[in-house]
């Protein structure tokens, strides 16, 4: 039977779907205006790549307790606006004749930034708003609409591109956050916001909440350091996958696209499954075997080689990592939200992602700098191997909290 979840969250849900539809038909077009538009060398524009979103994530940590004493609806919808001005402003630039790459790269910051804090909230106010045994549901939901709109948006995006430009994608992609703030604001119902005691206000040590306790709880910390490790030896690979494939190989740019779209789709199915395949096993052992086997396949980049064969087989390698990591990011999600008391949920999540990007960014660099040592395959190669390690790093046993009030903790102030 198919679980309601309500109009608030439908609408929550509708925001996060068109900002990431928007998000993802823009992808690729900093670099597309930096090259094309600016005429900027290859280090600006892997400084754009890089430091944009390491940035934000250093600037991201002080955002946490801002974000946790505050109602979460009006600092999605700030949120939302911030973003919406900073993508904004490139498109009205470019038609001034005075954009330029600091621009860009303030602008990648800034929208970064807001976007930490965006998520931060939404994951708190998704705690409140949902029950605690339907937030798999949930976030089963929003794992499928970002693999769905991974699959769809670079497509229309590069179809947008050919026809009016990379600087009318960012244009578009600025509406989308201009349409997800409207979306928030037709949320009805309360909101939440942890307390502040302000005769002492905001102290230095509230910035390292968040770390604290994910460090304090055995499995979050087994979990995030899981997360964080395989997210970055995934990412630190694609680049190095483009040079392998575009540059070396010589895949048309059709074939690429295809090598990475279709795969995104077992993402979808995957998230379908979340929830049937725990109903049906359990929450540990789907969470166990599944973050095995996304953990496996990386490996089966090294026998990538030009043609056809090449092509089938990163589609079924990518495919079938993604559809398993589909299944494993709404139990992780749910499990992570179920573990964090309600007063300490958007400092936990604001700090999982600033080291998130953090150490994607740095892990990048280190990959790019063994591919130019070695080659881009023998980097991915080694990539693969060191990603075998990371399941170790699991729960050897989750103790679940069969049903935890969504929105009851003790000390939280509900708007």
């Amino acid at each position: 039977m198919r679980v309601q979840l309500g109009r608030s969250f439908g609408w929550l849900w509708s925001a996060y779907a068109v900002s990431t539809y928007g998000t993802w038909i823009a992808f690729g077009a900093f670099p597309l205006i930096a090259v094309r538009v600016l005429h900027s060398p290859a280090f600006a524009v892997s400084l754009l790549e890089a430091a944009g979103p390491a940035v934000a994530a250093i600037v991201a940590f002080s955002l946490g307790p801002w974000v946790e004493h505050r109602a979460k609806r009006p600092v999605m919808i700030a949120m939302d606006l911030i973003r919406f001005v900073a993508m904004a402003s490139v498109p009205i630039a470019y038609v001034l004749g005075l954009l330029s790459f600091a621009q860009l790269l303030v602008v990648s910051i800034i929208s970064g930034t807001a976007s930490i804090a965006f998520t931060a909230a939404s994951g708190a106010y998704l705690k409140y708003l949902v029950r605690s045994d339907h937030l798999l549901v949930a976030n089963g939901r929003f794992e499928g609409t970002s693999w769905v709109a991974t699959a769809a948006g670079p497509p229309l995006g590069g179809v947008l591109i050919g026809l009016l430009g990379p600087v009318i994608t960012v244009m578009a992609d600025a509406l989308s956050y201009l349409l997800s703030a409207l979306g928030v604001l037709r949320i009805r119902g309360g909101d939440v916001a942890a307390p502040r005691d302000r005769a002492t206000g905001l102290r230095g040590a509230d910035l390292l909440a968040g770390w604290r306790f994910i460090l304090h709880d055995p499995a979050l910390r087994r979990l995030f350091l899981n997360q964080i490790l395989v997210g970055g030896l995934i990412m630190a690979t694609a680049p190095l996958l483009s040079v392998l494939l575009l540059g070396q190989y010589h895949f048309p740019a059709w074939q690429y696209g295809l090598a990475f779209g279709i795969p995104a789709l077992g993402g979808f199915m995957g998230a379908r499954l979340s929830a049937h395949l725990v109903t049906r096993y359990g929450r540990h052992r789907v969470l166990i075997v599944s973050g095995w086997l996304r953990s496996l396949f990386p490996l089966g980049l090294a026998f990538v080689r030009p043609g056809i064969p090449g092509l089938l087989t990163v589609i079924i390698i990518e495919g079938l990592l993604i559809t398993c990591m589909g299944i494993f990011n709404p139990l992780y999600a749910t499990e992570r939200l179920q573990r964090t008391p309600a007063d300490h949920t958007a400092q936990i999540l604001s700090t999982w992602s600033a080291i998130n990007k953090l150490l994607q960014a740095a892990l990048i660099v280190i990959w790019g700098i063994l591919a130019t040592l070695t080659s881009p395959l023998t980097a991915i190669t080694m990539s693969g191997v060191l990603l075998l390690a990371t399941p170790l790093l699991l729960p050897k046993r989750i103790h679940l909290s069969a049903s935890e009030p969504a929105a009851s903790a003790e000390g939280f102030r509900v708007a």
